[in-house]
C-alpha cells in the first residue's frame, strides 16, 4: 500500500475516529485505525465495537492500493506534530510496519493484520429519514446536558429518540432526564416517516454531535431493530442503541405551574457564575429569592464562603425562594436561544418548567434542591 495525503486532510478524519476508539482496550485491534487505499480514496475506519465510524476521502494520490491497521493515537499525535501544509507519503513496508515519509521527517509506525479488525455489515435499507443538519444538532445539544452518568439506570445513559405528533405534524424528537432535571426538544419531520423509538447511547451522542459540527451536509437517517446509522456527507457513525425502556418522561412536565418569572438569560448567567465562584463544588445550590421586579441570588458554602447579588426580573406573584443546583441551572440557560429566560413555578419544592420563547419545540424541567 503507497499513497500520498495532506496532513490536513486526514487530521480531520483522525480526529473524529479518536473519539471512537477507546483509551484501554483489552483487544489490541481496537486500539488501531484501519486505513484501505482502493481507486483515488482512502477509507478511515475506527470502533470499540458499539459504535463505528467510517469516512471516506477522496483525491488521494495511491500508488499501490492495500489495507492495514496502525495506532490510532500515535498516528492523530505524528500528524498533529508535523507543519499544516506538509504532504505525507505512506508507504506499507511490511505486514507489520508503515512508513510516513515528509520533506524533513521519518517515521515507522508498527501495525496489525486487518484480518483481526472487526467485520460490519448491517443492512440499513429500511426506515430511512433525511434530517437538517443545523436543526438536529440543535436538538442534540439542547438534550444531551441532561443525560444521566448513572450506570446503574442504563437507560437514562443516552437520549430517548421518537416520533410525536402535533396538529397534524411529524416531528423527531429527543430527550433526556438524570432524575434531576430533563430536556426535550423536537424538530419536524416529512409526515408519514416510520421510526421506532431507540435510546441514543451518550458516547454516540457526543461524537455525533462532533461529527455534525464539522459538516454542512443533510442527514440520512435509518435503523434496524438494535442499531442506528447516521450518514453525513462522506461520513458514517453506526451505533448500536441502548437495550432498556425509558420512563413516561411527560408524567414529570408540569402543566399547572401558574408563577411566571422571566429574566434576561445573560443576566442570569453571569451572575450564577459570580455567586457560585465561592463555592468549591458547583453542585452546592444557588438560593433565588423571587420579588415582583428582581432576583437575589445567594450562595453560602461552608467551606468556602457566600456571595449574593441582585438582579433585575419581571415576575408578578407572591414571592417566593427557591434553590437549584447552580450547574444545573447554567446548563439550560446556555441552551436557550431567547435573550430572555422564561420560568413557569408553582412553590419551592415543586418542579420548574423553563421556556424558551424562541424555540417553542423545546422545553427543561428542574427540580429544586433543599438547602
Amino acid at each position: 500500500m503507497e499513497f500520498s495525503i495532506k496532513r490536513e486532510t486526514l487530521l480531520k478524519s483522525l480526529n473524529l475516529a479518536q473519539g471512537v476508539i477507546e483509551k484501554k482496550n483489552t483487544l489490541p485491534i481496537l486500539s488501531n485505525v484501519l486505513l484501505k487505499a482502493e481507486g483515488n480514496k482512502l477509507f478511515v475506519v475506527a470502533t470499540d465495537l458499539d459504535l463505528v465510524f467510517y469516512d471516506e476521502i477522496d483525491g488521494v494520490k495511491i500508488t499501490k492500493e492495500g489495507r492495514t491497521t496502525t495506532s490510532a493515537t500515535i498516528l492523530h499525535d505524528v500528524l498533529k506534530k508535523l507543519s499544516s501544509d506538509s504532504e505525507i507519503d505512506f508507504n506499507l513496508i511490511s505486514e507489520n510496519k508503515l512508513n510516513l515519509k515528509t520533506d524533513n521527517s521519518n517515521f515507522n509506525l508498527l501495525c496489525l493484520p486487518t484480518d483481526n479488525f472487526p467485520d460490519f455489515s448491517d443492512n440499513f435499507e429500511n426506515n430511512e429519514i433525511v434530517l437538517n443538519k443545523s436543526k438536529f444538532l440543535s436538538l442534540i445539544e439542547k438534550t444531551k446536558i441532561s443525560i444521566s452518568n448513572d450506570d446503574t439506570r442504563h437507560y437514562l445513559n443516552g437520549i430517548f429518540i421518537h416520533l410525536t405528533e402535533s396538529q397534524n405534524r411529524s416531528y423527531l424528537t429527543g430527550v433526556a432526564t438524570d432524575s434531576h432535571r430533563l430536556s426535550l426538544s423536537s424538530i419536524e419531520i416529512e409526515k408519514g416517516k416510520k421510526f421506532s423509538s431507540l435510546i441514543l447511547p451518550k458516547k454516540t451522542v457526543y461524537q455525533l454531535s462532533n461529527l455534525l459540527q464539522e459538516s454542512d451536509d443533510k442527514i440520512l437517517m435509518q435503523t434496524t431493530d438494535t442499531k442506528i446509522r447516521f450518514k453525513v456527507g462522506k461520513s458514517i457513525l453506526v451505533s448500536k442503541v441502548i437495550d432498556g425502556k425509558f420512563p413516561d418522561y411527560k408524567k414529570v412536565i408540569p402543566n399547572n405551574n401558574d408563577k411566571s418569572l422571566v429574566v434576561f438569560s445573560k443576566d442570569f448567567i453571569n451572575s450564577i457564575e459570580r455567586v457560585a465562584t465561592v463555592s468549591v463544588d458547583r453542585k452546592e445550590g444557588v438560593k433565588l429569592a423571587i420579588k415582583r421586579d428582581n432576583i437575589k441570588l445567594s450562595v453560602n458554602s461552608t467551606n468556602s464562603g457566600e456571595g449574593n447579588e441582585t438582579i433585575k426580573a419581571n415576575y408578578s406573584s407572591d414571592e417566593l425562594t427557591i434553590s437549584f443546583n447552580s450547574r444545573y441551572l447554567l446548563d439550560i440557560a446556555s441552551v436557550i436561544e431567547d435573550k430572555n429566560l422564561k420560568m413557569n413555578l408553582k412553590d419551592s419544592v415543586s418542579p420548574v418548567l423553563i421556556e424558551d420563547n424562541a424555540d417553542k419545540n423545546s422545553c427543561y424541567v428542574i427540580m429544586p434542591m433543599k438547602i
